[in-house]
């Protein structure tokens, strides 16, 4: 589909968003554009604050434009970056299929994309983050590992998902994978939190009162993660999931929170900015780019505090 008609549809969006867009850059020098999921999660803010500080080191201009979990306007954001003609585009997909298209006409204009974190399988010049399957079936692995040590190989388990994204999906089935090396761990019902803190802790509410029998609650994402730790307290359960805050690692101090995948969002927000940087000035860059992750749990989980504070 052309990018113009898309426009045409979405005159007050394009508006907006150019405003806000030909505000943030210079006319002297390169223009990179960050699509971002939301503003709310930690994680994407953290994304934003390291591509932030590699911009600036590199001395490029960077704009952020914050799509609200909402797979079209990320589609209309970079569809009016090609119009400005930024020099690079970097974007967190929501819908890694349905970006696909936008992707393909910033191509086609000479604009090189990034993808970070979600896994677009498209025309994007590099792809940015961790392996999220894998990821899942180490923590999925991990979660097995203490129920065979601690509840005698068998438990109920629960899931706190975001149904909407195609990322924490991935998650969720690299996790089914891992915890089905136990086959006495059962996965006895998955809520959708929408990715949302208030609406994942209600889901994670509702979960909890309905399966009295469960023993461990996984967490997909930080909105589901948080929601949960709010809606665990004084249950007798047990929390896995991704992604660390102030409110998970009082969890774990707790004794509620077992394990949690730690990414690095600042650096997957450099990496970004940095291929982006290369690919304008026409060098070779990685199609993959890996960001290690770290399971945090009691035994490690100092090294992080400062961060959270």
């Amino acid at each position: 589909m052309s990018a113009v008609p898309s426009l045409r549809r979405t005159a007050v969006a394009f508006l907006a968003l150019s405003i806000f867009s030909s505000a943030g850059f210079a006319a002297d020098r390169k223009k990179i554009a960050l699509v971002q999921i939301n503003q709310e999660a930690l994680f994407f803010i953290q994304m934003n604050q390291g591509a932030q500080a590699a911009a600036k080191a590199a001395g490029v201009d960077l704009v952020i434009h914050n799509a609200n979990n909402d797979p079209s306007a990320q589609t209309n954001a970079i569809e009016t970056y090609i119009q400005q003609k930024v020099d690079a585009i970097l974007v967190a997909a929501i819908d890694v299929n349905g970006i696909k298209p936008a992707i393909s006409e910033a191509r086609k204009a000479g604009i090189p994309v990034v993808t970070i974190d979600a896994i677009v399988d498209g025309d994007n010049a590099a792809q940015v983050g961790v392996d999220n399957y894998k990821v899942g079936v180490d923590i999925g692995k991990h979660t097995a590992n203490y129920i065979s040590k601690t509840l005698g190989g068998k438990a109920q388990v629960g899931v706190v998902g975001a149904l909407n994204s195609f990322i924490q999906n991935v998650r969720l089935d690299g996790f089914k994978a891992g915890l089905a090396s136990v086959p006495g761990a059962k996965i006895v019902s998955i809520v959708d939190g929408q990715n949302v803190q208030d609406q994942a802790q209600t889901a994670a509410e509702n979960l909890i009162s309905g399966n009295p029998g469960l023993q461990i609650v996984y967490a997909t994402g930080e909105p589901a993660l948080i929601g949960l730790v709010a809606a665990a307290q004084g249950a007798r359960l047990k929390i896995v999931g991704w992604d660390l805050s102030a409110q998970a690692i009082e969890g774990i101090d707790a004794g509620l929170v077992a394990a949690v995948v730690q990414q690095d969002p600042e650096g997957e927000g450099r990496a970004a900015v940095g291929a982006a940087i290369k690919l304008i000035n026409k060098q070779a860059v990685e199609k993959n780019i890996s960001v290690p992750v770290t399971i945090v749990t009691k035994e490690n989980v100092n090294q992080y505090r400062a961060i959270f504070k």
